[in-house]
């Protein structure tokens, strides 16, 4: 995204409102469209509509302590009915195209470090206690503050680390790059396919995918990332017909047989919010619940922050619109997701794909969420999507957040270490959380040794600090328990 885009993507940019829709979500005043906002509604969804498939797996392939699973169609109804509601409570009451579902990476905390020490209603109940306390954060005003306290350039260095990251998300996920065991039996980071070559019809699409993108963007074509997805949707539904494809992963694209599903809400309520307490000890809980407000509170702030720069809607200051809306709908989100079942929930990164097809506004959200919303009964026809088809819609905005890299001063080395750390952890350590605490820790350390430390804002030695103990969770379990 250019930097005149940017400047006229900000409120006040636009023409006047055209009704009171338009005056409401700001649709014109942002340099939206109506068209745009549905076009990114429609790519968040299908770039994120994976979660439909991947939460219910994840956590139904776990046990807890007593040998107990999650039923599989109760989790797919779970996730959608809160990633409708909360898609659509973030559209109206934050007014940001920022999408939200159940968090990848949280939901693996729960089902495979948190249930085997407990039941699932305990387990979810501390889902449920790390939102409230989120919420307490935001109401207070330190959630917040926190966010304003981050330098410039270490927010610049966010946007474009996840920009990386949901490109290798993309990478990963659709097979173009994968990680396996080779023949000296030692483990390779990353290579072409999964045999050092591409190999098989799925990846062919996506790299199909990938060029059909990259070439309706340098046409700055309207609706280019969701043409592309539509597009190779409809190819991989054709190559599953006539080819012999072993597996296409999580989605196979095929016309289903029903079209209709009914939906099953009996995990709903299913939580016990102090349950945990009689099953582990507190100290246990405390560290539990730590981990997971932590990995929530940041990879929320470095979605909120991402998202809002690559719509250009950060003001001169750095600042998100209407950011305490925006973090308590976010810690809402995780009680809802708790209270369903459907572990936390979560800002996506994701939401990128809709910004990158021109959405400015919640409006984009009441589309995202009305198509969760559907899911609900229209399971088995809006999950025909394969990753290998929406993959390249990640690949396209990687691009589109890395350009932000321009605004970083990389010969002022006190910040352009932490920022170059920020942006490097979060792919290789695959989390938008130790991305985070790798620049706050480095920055802190690096003005310190330069005699700088007072330009250091308190919060920042207090965040840096939790991120040492995060950090160092896994030694620190060691010490209290051998006591």
């Amino acid at each position: 995204m250019s930097e005149t885009q940017q400047v006229d993507d900000r409120p006040g940019a636009g023409p006047p409102p055209a009704n009171s829709v338009d005056r409401f979500f700001k649709i014109s005043a942002r340099g939206s469209t109506v068209g745009r906002e549905v076009r990114g509604g429609f790519a968040t969804f299908f770039t994120m509509a994976y979660i439909l498939v991947l939460n219910p797996i994840i956590l139904s392939s776990a046990k807890d302590k007593f040998g107990d699973q999650l039923d599989s169609v109760q989790l797919v109804t779970a996730t959608a009915l809160v990633a409708a509601v909360m898609t659509i409570v973030m559209g109206v009451g934050g007014n940001l195209p920022l999408a939200l579902a159940a968090g990848l990476g949280l939901n693996a905390v729960v089902a495979f470090q948190i249930a085997p020490l407990m039941s699932w209603d305990d387990a979810m109940g501390l889902i449920v206690l790390e939102g409230l306390l989120i919420c307490v954060l935001v109401v207070t005003g330190l959630r917040e503050a926190v966010m304003y306290a981050i330098p410039q350039p270490l927010k610049q260095a966010i946007s474009v680390g996840i920009g990386l990251f949901i490109a290798f998300i993309g990478f990963v996920d659709a097979g173009f790059v994968s990680r396996i065991p080779d023949a000296a039996n030692t483990t390779v980071p990353v290579q072409l396919g999964a045999t050092g070559a591409l190999t098989g019809w799925p990846v062919l699409v996506f790299c199909l995918g990938v060029l059909l993108t990259i070439g309706l963007l340098a046409r700055k074509v309207k609706g280019a990332i969701l043409i592309s997805i539509v597009t190779m949707t409809a190819v991989a539904i054709v190559i599953n017909e006539i080819a012999d494809v072993k597996s296409w992963g999580l989605t196979t694209p095929q016309v289903p047989d029903d079209v209709v599903a009914s939906p099953d809400f009996g995990l709903l309520g299913d939580f016990s919010l102090f349950g945990a307490f009689g099953e582990v000890s507190v100290i246990t809980v405390v560290l539990l619940v730590f981990t997971l407000i932590l990995s929530d509170f940041f990879d929320t702030m470095g979605t909120v922050v991402g998202i809002s720069a690559e719509a250009g809607l950060l003001d001169e200051e750095g600042k998100v619109p209407n950011l305490g809306r925006v973090l308590l709908i976010d810690g809402a989100a995780a009680v809802a997701g708790g209270a369903s079942s459907a572990s936390s929930a979560t800002s996506y990164i994701e939401s990128a794909a809709g910004v990158g097809e021109g959405a400015r506004t919640g409006f984009a959200n009441l589309v995202t969420g009305g198509l969760f919303a559907c899911a609900l009964f229209l399971t088995p026809l809006l999950t025909i999507v394969p990753m290998q088809a929406a993959a390249p819609a990640l690949v396209a905005v990687g691009f589109l957040m890395m350009t932000q890299v321009k605004h970083i001063d990389w010969d002022k080395y006190e910040i352009a270490i932490p920022a170059f750390l920020t942006i490097a952890v979060m792919p290789f350590a695959y989390s938008i959380t130790n991305g985070i605490g790798a620049g706050f820790v480095s920055y802190v350390l690096i003005k310190t040794v330069l005699g700088k430390a007072k330009e250091v804002h308190w919060l920042l030695w207090g965040t840096s600090a939790l991120f040492l103990i995060y950090f160092a969770i896994d030694p620190i379990e060691q010490l209290l328990n051998a006591k």
